[in-house]
């Protein structure tokens, strides 16, 4: 897998969030989480991405996806792995 720098923004009790991290850590790829549901985060989500609804994933800073962990996992794994 792509060594991209990867940050997770979570909520606590999502399946969705669930699921893209164990993904993650399944695939050994080290990423950085952030709780939406701590103070300015989820407004910090909302001016970066345009969206405060967990899961966010976010590679380099530069390319992100959001929705259910079946939309992102198939992206993610396009990027962190392009001969897939």
């Amino acid at each position: 897998m792509n060594a991209a720098t990867v940050t997770l923004y979570t909520s606590p009790g999502c399946p969705d969030c669930q699921a893209v991290r164990a993904w993650l850590i399944q695939h050994e790829i080290t990423y950085t989480e952030r709780d939406i549901t701590q103070p300015g985060v989820a407004e910090q989500a909302k001016r970066r991405y345009g969206v405060r609804i967990a899961p966010i994933t976010v590679l380099d800073d530069t390319t992100y996806y959001y929705g259910t962990a079946d939309t992102q996992i198939p992206e993610l794994r396009r990027a962190l792995d392009p001969g897939t």
